[in-house]
């Protein structure tokens, strides 16, 4: 498995062991991590505060975002996918798409590579999750 992909997977359970949940990012420029990131939401009590969220608060100012790649353990969402349009990151891989289908074709009409991994262990950490807190979930994806 891909490094940061590794990073993104150990912060996703690290929000889960601290009751958030589990999805996790790393921020990745010219082949160096830069920053990584968790979804805060419970833990902060910040609705906006997705793992790519944190993860970009966490990079803080790095200028150009030329060369990045961002990593998701889950398809990003349509407020997340909008940041990574809006900072002109040019590629997202991420873990799995299964359990939320998140907002792929929106970024990839605005020129973002995304690559889905379909990996079982992102799959079935999220299904665990969705199957134990359904109402965490479907708050968390504004259901």
């Amino acid at each position: 498995m891909d490094k940061f992909m590794r990073i993104a997977i150990d912060e996703a359970r690290k929000g889960l062991s601290e009751g958030g949940i589990p999805i996790g990012s790393a921020l990745v420029k010219d082949g160096k991590l830069v920053a990584s990131g968790r979804n805060k939401r419970v833990q902060e009590q910040n609705p906006i505060l997705h793992g790519e969220m944190d993860c970009m608060n966490n990079a803080g100012r790095i200028g150009s975002y030329r060369g990045t790649v961002m990593y998701s353990t889950l398809m990003p969402c349509y407020m997340c996918a909008g940041t990574i349009v809006q900072f002109k990151i040019p590629k997202v891989i991420v873990g799995e798409s299964m359990t939320f289908a998140g907002a792929r074709e929106f970024m990839e009409s605005h020129g973002v590579e995304v690559i889905d991994l379909n990996d079982s262990e992102c799959i079935s950490m999220m299904e665990k999750f969705i199957q134990e807190k359904p109402e965490l979930w479907n708050e968390d994806i504004g259901e």
